[in-house]
């Protein structure tokens, strides 16, 4: 493999997914819970990480990142999504490296809405009970590097979404490059093809009604269908250059473009300034998201409405300097207000 055929390769799928895109198709894909960044450091940063983005966090921002993995990774994550709207978006994942070229890694992604109570025609009031929705997603991914440039990734994901007498399961497949140059691999460009699988459909109890039909004395039970939903696919490519200005202190810039199939597409900036020292690292992040109509609230698309920010901070432990860290970003959802996400990461060399 080389940087001809990965730039063949990322204007190859960059023309499907853009003649795949519709502005029309707005809203009409499911499994929206795939476009939520779980983790973080990366989200704080605007997701704009999809050249710089490594480890679990590289998982979702793209899947080649994962390469850069030391030797084990281990990250907890929680969201109060959607900030006072009561969702609970919980995250878990190991990366470990088996190679000294390849990572593989395992992660969990759960959004639990609370408990609902079950009403029906005979019982509009409740009374009867209560559910949880619930939605997830398991991932397993792998990455390799192809050469001391180029790397590669692929991440397989289950999706599940249920209520009380409902489900849907799909799957989906993730797909990203990453290419590395310059003097102090300080350059870096990188492309990610995602959530591309077959469409879903809602099965179970739920579709099943009792009738009675007065012309034909019919009654008994009839059994519906829901429609089918396809994935939020999407192609995001992005760039990034760090600034050395000494061993100790860095800043990276990274710029984003994610041409997504059913919604606006998005230009993203993020910032990532780390110190590090003898026992500790410090890093401060902020991000913007920017896509149409966001600044106009009768006509925005999204809940989300742009600025991102956050921290880290690692302690630096043993001989092998192993970090344990942890981390908090806010994301900033108008209306709902600001969605808080804390976790820790451990990072074993």
């Amino acid at each position: 493999m080389n940087i001809k055929s990965v730039l063949l390769a990322g204007a190859t799928a960059c023309s499907i997914l853009v003649n795949a895109g519709n502005e029309d198709r707005v809203g009409s894909a499911g499994a929206a819970q795939l476009l939520v960044n779980p983790w973080a450091r990366s989200s704080a940063a605007g997701d704009a990480g999809i050249a710089s983005a490594n480890g679990l966090e590289g998982s979702f921002v793209n899947i080649a990142g994962l390469a850069f993995t030391d030797k084990t990774q281990i990250k907890f994550n929680y969201s109060n999504w959607m900030g006072s709207a009561g969702i609970a978006f919980n995250s878990a994942g190991i990366a470990q490296r088996i190679s000294e070229s390849a990572v593989i890694s395992v992660s969990v992604q759960s959004m639990n809405y609370g408990d609902i109570q079950i009403t029906t025609v005979a019982n509009p009031e409740g009374n009867i009970g209560f559910f949880s929705p619930r939605s997830s997603v398991f991932n397993v991914g792998y990455a390799k590097a192809f050469s001391s440039s180029i790397y590669g990734g692929i991440n397989f994901k289950v999706i599940s979404e249920s209520i009380s007498n409902l489900k849907a399961n799909g799957v989906a497949l993730d797909a990203g490059i990453r290419y590395v140059t310059g003097e102090q691999d300080q350059i870096k460009f990188g492309i990610t093809l995602k959530n591309v699988g077959p469409v879903m459909r809602f099965k179970g109890d739920g579709l099943a009604q009792q009738v009675t039909y007065l012309s034909t004395s019919f009654n008994g039970s009839l059994e519906e269908r829901s429609a089918t939903f396809e994935m939020p696919s999407l192609l995001s490519i992005g760039g990034s250059y760090d600034f050395i200005f000494d061993e100790n202190n860095k800043l990276n810039l990274g710029l984003g473009f994610t041409a997504n199939s059913f919604s606006y597409d998005q230009f993203r900036l993020g910032l990532d300034y780390g110190m590090t020292g003898e026992k500790v690292a410090f890093n401060l992040r902020g991000g913007f998201v920017y896509e149409r109509g966001l600044f106009g609230a009768e006509n925005r698309s999204n809940a989300l409405v742009g600025p991102t920010a956050g921290f880290s901070l690692d302690a630096i432990v043993g001989k092998n300097k192993s970090a344990l860290g942890i981390e908090y970003t806010s994301r900033f959802a108008g209306v709902f207000g600001i969605i808080h996400t804390i976790g820790a990461t451990i990072n074993l060399k």
